[in-house]
């Protein structure tokens, strides 16, 4: 697979619609073309202490920023006619749904592929979390769990497995 879009969200609290931030890493002929990223209002409004203690973001991080229908508008365009990929693609694909949702948004139907399993499938190694994933695929990644960081891992992986 040579031309997508990877793909991360970082949620608020347990919510799937709580999407606090999003970082993409577009793909096209096999090389990065383009990255966006912002930070989210999200939807419930409410930070709980494990989301927090993940990825660092609070109130104080994204109570003035857009929400999510005005951060989507400035990369729908971007991202038309290409699948997506996450690592672990369930919960990333159910949080852009659940937003959608929450927003009354009509969902475009994204494809969706999963470095995670691509990683299971074809890496030996003893986990496959993200970092640990890039890593086997030759890509050092820094700044775990903020979400662009988190995209160019998953991108890395991705021309790599997929």
């Amino acid at each position: 697979m040579l031309d997508f879009a990877a793909i991360d969200f970082e949620t608020a609290n347990g919510r799937r619609s709580s999407v606090c931030s999003v970082g993409i890493v577009i793909v096209r002929g096999g090389v990065i073309v383009d990255k966006f990223y912002s930070l989210i209002r999200p939807t419930p409004n409410y930070y709980s202490f494990w989301t927090t203690k993940i990825h660092g973001l609070t109130h104080v991080d994204t109570d003035n920023q857009p929400t999510f229908p005005e951060v989507w508008a400035q990369v729908a365009d971007k991202l038309e006619g290409l699948p997506l990929v996450a690592h672990n693609r369930p919960f990333d694909e159910s949080c852009l749904k659940a937003v959608f949702q929450e927003y009354g948004m009509d969902y475009p139907d994204y494809k969706f592929h999963c470095t995670l399993a691509a990683s299971r499938r074809c890496l030996n190694i003893p986990s496959h979390q993200l970092h640990l994933s890039a890593a086997a695929c030759g890509f050092n990644m820094e700044n775990h769990h903020h979400a662009l960081a988190d995209a160019e891992a998953c991108a890395a992986i991705a021309l790599k497995l997929l």
